[in-house]
């Protein structure tokens, strides 16, 4: 099986039509019907091919939520609209844009095409002090036992969102409109709760955090 591909289609006929067509192009498809839960799904995918008519949330806002939430993911926007604005709104944050109607060939190669740019999938596991973090199938193991972490959605995207920026510190400010996809407020409570119960499940002394440290005044890292 090839890479794993987000695809958001709301029309059933064309949504069924590509995600068939890209399936025996042996890409696995995970295919969504609106973006509410785009960034939840994303988590393990190579690339996102999003529709801009979507209910609720419009393509463009999804796909500048997968952006903060995830940099390096290629996103393909797919549109019936072909004004040079809407291209040019859509290649602000987008790194392709197809217009609809398109022959099932032309986006195979554009697809093609994003997953050489951004290059190869994640290696191995990696290990984090007692941690085996396999980040290819979306799982956390305790390296002595084998035994699986299980995490909320929430906490699962805020680990792997620190763990991209592994040694990086990033603020309070980046974590939260990247997870939640909405401005933090100075004094929110919200993400220092979930960081508090992922040391739970996570530390071997949550006491005293050796896989995600604080930095005081700014935020957060997981150490290399």
């Amino acid at each position: 099986m090839g890479a794993t591909l987000l695809y958001i289609e709301d029309d059933p006929e064309i949504g069924a039509a590509v995600a068939a067509d890209l399936r025996e192009r042996d890409y696995a498809v995970r295919w969504l019907r609106s973006g509410d839960e785009a960034v939840e799904a994303a988590e393990g995918c190579r690339l996102a091919v999003l529709d801009v008519m979507l209910p609720g949330l419009d393509g463009f806002t999804v796909g500048q939520r997968l952006k903060r939430a995830y940099p390096a993911l290629p996103v393909l926007m797919l549109s019936a609209r072909s004004s040079i604005d809407d291209k040019l709104q859509g290649l602000e944050f987008a790194d392709d844009y197809l217009t609809k109607p398109f022959h099932p060939d032309e986006l195979a190669a554009r697809i093609e095409v994003l997953l050489r740019r951004s290059g190869p999938a994640a290696s191995g596991p990696i290990t984090l002090k007692h941690l085996i973090v396999h980040e290819a199938d979306n799982r956390i193991t305790e390296a002595a036992s084998g035994r699986e972490i299980t995490l909320t959605g929430k906490q699962f995207q805020i680990f792997f969102y620190l763990l991209r920026h592994l040694g990086q510190i990033l603020t309070k400010e980046q974590i939260y409109e990247a997870v939640w996809g909405e401005s933090y407020i100075e004094g929110d409570k919200t993400l220092m709760v979930h960081i508090r119960y992922l040391r739970e499940k996570l530390e071997l002394d949550p006491a005293a955090p050796e896989i995600i440290e604080t930095v005081r005044g700014i935020g957060y890292r997981v150490r290399a």
